[in-house]
């Protein structure tokens, strides 16, 4: 003796309202055992301390004060050795014409060995 599937049908959706979880008889992935869980957010936003004082807010809160910022020393350290070696930021456009002058400058061959 076989059961009707409308009648399964109408069982689970009775089930599904007592047990309160989603109706899905075709069981297709909807993400509602991710959706269901806690929010990850804010325990992971309170692992971190905060933090409390950089050198660069010491510098904008007291600018007569004699001050040195040793990461940006260092930081600016090795841009200028950056530049000196011939790796550091381009030039800047300072113009559209001055942009179009080199644009159509052709480079010069180099030879290889």
């Amino acid at each position: 003796m076989s059961v009707p599937k409308s009648r399964i049908l109408d069982l689970l959706k009775v089930q599904c309202r007592i047990f309160s979880t989603t109706f899905n008889p075709e069981r297709l992935r909807t993400g509602n055992k991710i959706l269901r869980q806690r929010l990850k957010g804010p325990a992971i936003a309170s692992y971190y301390p905060r933090k409390v004082v950089t050198m660069r807010d010491l510098m904008k809160a007291y600018p007569d004060l004699e001050t040195w910022d040793e990461e940006q020393e260092d930081r600016l350290e090795g841009l200028a050795l950056k530049k000196q070696r011939g790796k550091g930021a381009p030039k800047k456009k300072r113009s559209a014409e001055e942009s179009k002058k080199f644009a159509n400058r052709k480079k010069k061959p180099t030879m290889v060995l």
